[in-house]
């Protein structure tokens, strides 16, 4: 393999594992506030792309005004899962909880079907299509909007963790919800906030990479389950270890990809997701816990 081959390879990888850390994300931002994986999560990032074409092709709608409408859109849809189908159930078994998020996910799939068809989409290039040579490869501008939207994202929320009041409270529902009660925080409104900036952030990405590799209704199945393969192998609960796991984890499914064979790269991830809970259940940076019963 030649070295622009390799670059080539990485930056495909990169560009990819942007999203799959942003639905990680997703998950993390979730778990850590209520306990819960949300597997909805991959529809949240489907609707991104999907609202943002349905805006511009329907509405006649600048693309910028259409990914804002989409992502406001799907962050409003995030609100109304937390309030019709978590918060009744909230005191149910965590597993109760697991099995309503995929029936959710089963429910947006098919709205999506039904209102837009099997047909796959694209948004067109936020810069256009004229690749940029970059040490013997090929850097589409796409990819540069992709990664620095992902930073962007990810410094915007350890600024909001480390900095808001509503981040403090949300960390410290993560740590004893009973606690944050007690000292007066209000733990209903952390956790719809929680699943408002996850689907936020899944919209996002949805929005960003539907340039690159299109999309349709059912999209969010595979995304959603790479981004939970990220989400593991960063350490499950650590938002920064689910986005630097999305990367690693886009960048072996490419190279996996180009030098083994394109026909076992989806199954690469899963592949890497069992290996590691043998050897490291953790996550790469998660911390091991332990309990004195």
């Amino acid at each position: 393999m030649d070295p622009s081959s390799l670059v080539q390879y990485l930056i495909t990888g990169l560009t990819v594992g942007a999203t799959y850390g942003l639905t990680a994300l997703g998950f993390t931002i979730i778990f850590n506030t209520t306990g819960i994986i949300n597997f909805a999560q991959g529809e949240f990032v489907m609707l991104g792309g999907m609202m943002s074409v349905f805006f511009m092709r329907a509405l006649g709608l600048p693309e910028p005004a259409a990914i804002v409408l989409a992502v406001a859109g799907t962050t409003l849809l995030g609100a109304l899962v937390e309030r019709l189908a978590i918060r009744p159930v909230r005191d149910c078994p965590a597993i109760n909880l697991v099995i309503i998020t995929i029936g959710v996910s089963i429910l947006i799939r098919g709205a999506a079907m039904l209102v837009w068809g099997k047909d796959t989409f694209a948004l067109p290039p936020f810069s256009g299509n004229t690749p940029l040579p970059f040490l013997g490869a090929a850097l589409m501008p796409q990819t540069l909007w992709v990664l620095a939207i992902s930073l962007l994202i990810l410094a915007g929320l350890k600024t909001f963790f480390s900095r808001s009041i509503h981040g403090k409270a949300m960390l410290a529902c993560s740590f004893d919800p009973k606690a944050a009660a007690l000292v007066g925080i209000g733990v209903d409104r952390m956790v719809l906030l929680s699943f408002m900036i996850s689907a936020l952030v899944g919209a996002v990405g949805g929005a960003i990479l539907a340039p690159i590799t299109l999309t349709s209704f059912d999209v969010g199945v595979l995304l959603g389950l790479k981004g939970f393969a990220a989400c593991i192998l960063g350490g499950l609960g650590n938002p920064f270890g689910a986005a630097a796991g999305g990367l690693i984890l886009g960048v072996l499914e490419s190279l996996g990809a180009g030098l083994i064979s394109s026909a076992y790269k989806d199954a690469l991830a899963f592949v890497i997701l069992l290996v590691l809970l043998f050897v490291r259940p953790s996550g790469l940076f998660g911390q091991k816990d332990g309990k004195r019963v």
